[in-house]
């Protein structure tokens, strides 16, 4: 087994990186307020208490949208220090906050412009629609906004297949550049000054940018550069596959060990299917490997490609890396087929380690036998954990038991939901602080 020995650098006292990615996104989302709020003023206000409201909410709903997509852009920079997991999860609530917004703006608007009027707001709503320009446009944006937000709901994303929630979403896209031209038509904050025009012009082509760049731009010019391809298959069990994949200047690809793609396999039936799964050996500059869970139809199929078979991968993503380390020792938790990241970590990772493997019974221990060997070659210590769920085999004192100084360590996690939230809760009773605890969770749609 080749090892690779990566440099990384000890931890330090300076700020942690996710610390500064966090109050950087704050520190642009406080100075935006700022700025529309500032705008919003110097427009002026209308003699209607309502409509005044409905227009700073619409503002601020305008604001939201723009986040929103720099949340979801994927910019390297944020996802390294942030993870792709917690970005989206923010991107859920600022869209509920975003759909209060704009319901209000539409509410208030309506029923300001009604009391003026005399009109009922139904009526009112429509001659605004058939009368002011870019406003039949702002009911259509409304109305995508909340056909997305329905079916972003918990209840409902859970009865939805992945790839038909993310088509549904994709018009997110759609209800932007409605609301955008809504606002240059109709938007008075946005032609009171040149200086207001050109902020919402920056604002929004800068988030529109963002995601061109992160969604679009990136993936396609790394997937040009390094020209992936499938160059062995190797079933790990009867239910486990390791894909092993080649390109040009892989030493060039950013990725870390922890980290992970979206993969695509361009053959006739999968080209249009886009997985995340882990590297399982940190990367060597020279190929990249997954290990997969069969778990459907998708995955059974990876057991059946051909070598050769050309790769779209997007990222690398996430934040479970060696760069969150706070201590110079670790523990690595990992339970089921969550062993693929920690395995990689492994290699990577300096200072002394201790790897704890969950698993129902020793035949599930998927990569058991490299990871013992990688183990020892890195002067580890390895437990592996088997039986059933109940007794809790890594309740407080089982943890306590295995890693006495458990609390001076950072303590890296992955593994099924209810095993990781089993875990969590053993590390707080055992007075783990927050920051040395590092887990990601692999939900693309929050």
């Amino acid at each position: 087994m080749t090892t690779v020995q990566t440099t990384v650098p000890p931890p330090t006292a300076a700020m942690r990186p996710k610390v500064v990615a966090r109050a950087g996104l704050y520190g642009v989302l406080a100075l935006n307020v700022v700025a529309v709020t500032v705008f919003f003023v110097q427009a002026g206000f209308a003699s209607n208490a309502l409509i005044v409201l409905g227009r700073l909410a619409g503002l601020y709903g305008a604001l939201l949208m723009a986040f929103q997509l720099l949340l979801v852009a994927r910019l390297p920079w944020f996802d390294r220090r942030i993870g792709m997991d917690r970005l989206t999860s923010w991107h859920r609530w600022v869209g509920f906050g975003l759909l209060f917004t704009l319901l209000g703006h539409a509410v208030f608007i309506t029923f300001g412009y009604a009391r003026s009027s005399s009109m009922d707001p139904v009526n009112q709503l429509v001659d605004l629609g058939q009368t002011v320009e870019g406003v039949f446009r702002a009911i259509v944006a409304l109305g995508l906004v909340l056909v997305i937000g329905g079916v972003s709901a918990r209840f409902a994303r859970r009865r939805l297949a992945y790839e038909t929630w993310h088509f549904i979403h994709l018009y997110t896209y759609v209800a932007v550049v409605l609301a955008f031209t809504h606002q240059v038509a109709a938007g008075t904050t946005f032609t009171a000054s040149s200086a207001a025009t050109a902020y919402w012009y920056v604002l929004w082509g800068g988030a529109l940018g963002a995601v061109l760049l992160g969604r679009v731009v990136l993936p396609l010019w790394r997937n040009v550069r390094h020209q992936l391809r499938v160059s062995a298959v190797v079933p790990e069990s009867d239910n486990v596959v390791s894909v092993h994949i080649t390109g040009r200047d892989l030493d060039r690809l950013p990725a870390r060990a922890g980290q992970f793609f979206l993969w695509r396999f361009l053959t006739r039936d999968r080209w249009w299917q886009a997985n995340p799964f882990s590297l399982s050996a940190a990367p060597d500059g020279r190929s990249l490997r997954l290990t997969a869970k069969v778990a459907g139809d998708g995955t059974a199929a990876l057991r059946h490609l051909k070598v050769g078979t050309r790769v779209f991968a997007e990222g690398p993503y996430g934040a479970f890396t060696a760069m969150h380390r706070t201590r110079s020792e670790a523990v690595l938790i990992a339970g089921g087929v969550g062993v693929t990241p920690i395995r990689a970590l492994l290699e990577e990772l300096h200072g002394h380690a201790v790897v704890i493997y969950r698993v129902g019974s020793d035949r599930d221990a998927v990569l058991y036998e490299e990871l013992r060997e990688l183990a020892h070659a890195r002067g580890a210590e390895l437990h592996l954990v088997s039986g059933p769920v109940s007794p809790d085999k890594l309740a407080p004192r089982e943890l306590a038991r295995l890693v006495p100084d458990i609390g001076e360590r950072d303590v890296f996690l992955c593994g099924p939901p209810p095993m990781m939230n089993a875990v969590l809760g053993s590390l707080r009773e055992l007075g783990v602080p927050k920051r040395q605890i590092h887990f990601e969770r692999f939900s693309l749609a929050g």
